[in-house]
């Protein structure tokens, strides 16, 4: 059994390795990088089940970041539990060939009540008076109070929203993702776990606020790369063995594709006014979206309308296809949990949730940062919204509100998806823009072109020796 850590450089693509990445090339060179076929659809949750079960959709059941609940009738993004995944994981099988194998899961996602032996996920504290303070869950208990002594609290700040990916006030631009890379050498040191399975999304920010040809992308090159070459040295340094790999990669985009508006203009959503504001009722709605980036599953509640649905989007500019119930079972999706359709963007285009018309009823969570409550993947909330008149002012007064005891409402958020440049879902044309695996040959033998399924067996090689 070979101690292992899996570091997941969000992001990192054949193309971005470079000048600016002297680290990673350097460890590039003394073994084998694989481009990974990315999992469909490319996002976090999909890929890192596809990574960790071996299994695509069709079995692990994480059709997106977040899907229809159609026994609920309720959208739902983010969900942390690991019951989630529909399918055994690479730590049992690992724990189970090898006795005394313990695994760390460090902001891999769907990271709470799972079996792994260690595990640290951000998961805000939200008292019944409506407030919200950052912080993480951990497990076992212990680890939480630990770690934050040893480390500080978590920059949530830096982890999602506006601050993310930047200098501010809130921490430097790579203030989360040391404060994660830190947490697994702390827990490397304190618990010598068998596998790591660490998180590292700095490059995740700038190349959808900006683009990854926007020249500011060397600066986050040049710090991911130090963060992740110093993880390297310091497991290696430790005897523990090291894989680098990506879930996804990002390409320019500038068409954002409005699809629940168009199904508003038929007369298919359902739309709700609460306190003057408009809310998407998905159960009531006769058809809706449910967008995830360069992916949007389409629930279709009247099934009458299926053919209707699959004809409109099918002519809507940026939309590359549209799956029905063939094409699903041949891209491995074919799952309850799944849209009836699913509609991918072209390459430049990507899907927003917004279905308001008037800007001035969207509803009050949509100007801010709020992963559960948008019945979409909103990246926008990246941005501020520069139609505000000194907005860093506006932060002030509502952290001082909040300081204060008063409820508040952070609304700093544009509603302008033109603003976001970058984006990932779909399978990018160009093999130098698709995730990629990188270890020693030592390690675990990969081939130039690997499915996003068998890293998997690339982990447990790894750990039980390779073949």
């Amino acid at each position: 059994m070979k101690r292992t850590a899996v570091l997941n450089v969000v992001g990192l693509t054949a193309g971005l390795l470079g000048p600016h990445t002297p680290r990673l090339n350097a460890f590039r060179q003394r073994g084998a990088l694989a481009h990974l076929a990315p999992a469909f659809p490319a996002v976090t949750c999909t890929a890192q089940s596809n990574y960790v079960t071996g299994k695509t959709p069709a079995a692990h059941g994480v059709v997106a970041n977040g899907w229809f609940n159609r026994e609920l009738d309720e959208v739902q993004f983010w969900k942390q539990s690991n019951h989630v995944v529909q399918a055994p994981k690479v730590w049992d099988e690992l724990r189970a060939a090898a006795p005394g194998f313990t695994c760390a899961k460090l902001f891999w996602w769907y990271n709470m009540y799972s079996t792994a032996d260690y595990s640290i996920t951000p998961r805000p504290m939200y008292p019944a008076d409506g407030r919200k303070f950052f912080d993480v869950y951990a497990w076992p208990y212990s680890l939480r109070t630990e770690v934050k002594e040893a480390l500080g609290p978590f920059p949530f700040p830096g982890f999602w929203g506006p601050a993310a990916g930047v200098d501010s006030p809130q921490g430097k631009a790579d203030s989360a993702t040391r404060w994660i890379a830190d947490s697994a050498k702390w827990t490397e040191e304190k618990h010598r776990p068998t596998l790591s399975l660490v998180y590292l999304p700095h490059l995740d920010y700038n190349l959808q606020r900006l683009g990854p040809q926007h020249p500011a992308i060397s600066k986050d090159l040049r710090e991911i790369d130090t963060i992740a070459g110093e993880l390297i040295d310091f497991y290696e340094a430790r005897g523990v063995q090291v894989i680098v790999l990506s879930e996804y990669g990002i390409t320019a985009v500038d068409t954002p594709i409005h699809l629940n508006r168009h199904f508003r203009e038929q007369g298919w959503l359902t739309i709700k006014e609460e306190l003057g504001l408009e809310l998407l009722d998905a159960g009531a709605s006769r058809a809706f979206a449910v967008a995830d980036h360069q992916v949007a599953h389409l629930y279709v509640n009247d099934r009458t309308l299926v053919g209707a649905v699959r004809a409109l989007v099918e002519k809507l500019p940026g939309v590359a296809r549209v799956l029905g119930d063939v094409e699903k079972r041949a891209a491995g999706i074919a799952h309850s949990r799944a849209g009836d359709l699913i509609a991918v963007a072209q390459e430049n285009a990507w899907f927003t949730y917004y279905y308001w018309r008037d800007d001035r009823v969207a509803p009050d969570f949509a100007r801010c940062v709020d992963i559960h409550r948008k019945p979409g993947y909103d990246p926008v909330e990246l941005f501020l919204d520069p139609k505000i008149p000194a907005v860093k002012l506006k932060i002030l007064f509502r952290l001082l509100q909040k300081k204060l005891g008063f409820r508040m409402l952070m609304d700093v958020i544009p509603l302008d998806a033109t603003l976001v440049k970058g984006s990932h879902g779909t399978r990018p044309a160009n093999r130098a823009d698709w995730p990629v695996l990188l270890c020693a040959p030592a390690v675990a033998p990969v081939r130039p072109e690997m499915d996003s399924t068998d890293v998997y067996a690339v982990i447990k090689r790894a750990v039980l020796g390779a073949s």
